[in-house]
């Protein structure tokens, strides 16, 4: 884990798919939140399970999803899984995170530099906006980055343990693995999520 901030994607950094298989083997019972595009794609290709709720628009929208979650299943780990542009984008919802500060939820950014679904363009955070830096700014406290596979025991340990809000910023390679698309069926991903908490499909 690296305190220092870096203003570029490097392949040295990360493999996505790697981190988010592993972070996921090692949390099977927590609720997974996806954003638009690629966390989806990876959350997906880790393996299919009815605790994921896979979000196919909404930019922006996975950590305020993530939080209405967390406050309403206080019992139950909430992991929302999201990319830097669409974090960037939704950037306000953390200051309502660190109001609310529920404990059990978990912000884990696949930060890139890019903007993966409209071309690769650079984010703000490759040129030079530091999240975790502005998670803490918005009063998420436990916040901080990851540079290497080694940190990924930390991270679900944070998840598993649901002692304080927490915000990871994951440096990973800005490469394009290939896409590996979830169920589209919006009602059918709702209903199967909320047969997974005990309650009626609607």
């Amino acid at each position: 884990m690296s305190s220092q901030a870096s203003n570029s994607i490097t392949n040295s950094a990360v493999d996505r798919r790697e981190f988010v298989a592993s972070l996921i083997k090692a949390v099977p019972d927590a609720l997974v939140v996806s954003g638009l595009g690629s966390p989806s794609y990876d959350l997906f290709a880790a393996g299919d399970r009815d605790g994921n709720y896979y979000l196919w628009g909404a930019m922006g929208g996975a950590a305020s999803v993530g939080l209405g979650l967390a406050l309403a299943q206080p019992e139950k780990s909430v992991v929302v899984l999201t990319g830097d542009g669409e974090q960037l984008m939704g950037i306000g919802s953390l200051g309502t995170i660190g109001a609310k500060k529920p404990a059990n939820l978990t912000i884990v950014v696949l930060d890139n530099g890019h903007y993966g679904e409209t071309g690769m363009q650079r984010s703000h955070s490759s040129l030079g906006t530091d999240l975790v830096a502005v998670a803490k700014g918005f009063g998420i406290g436990h916040s901080y980055r990851v540079e290497d596979m080694a940190s990924c025991p930390v991270v679900a340990q944070d998840i598993q343990q649901r002692k304080q809000t927490t915000f990871v910023q994951v440096r990973i390679k800005s490469d394009e693995p290939p896409r590996m698309l979830p169920p589209r069926d919006g009602p059918y991903i709702k209903n199967r999520f909320r047969e997974a908490l005990g309650l009626k499909p609607f």
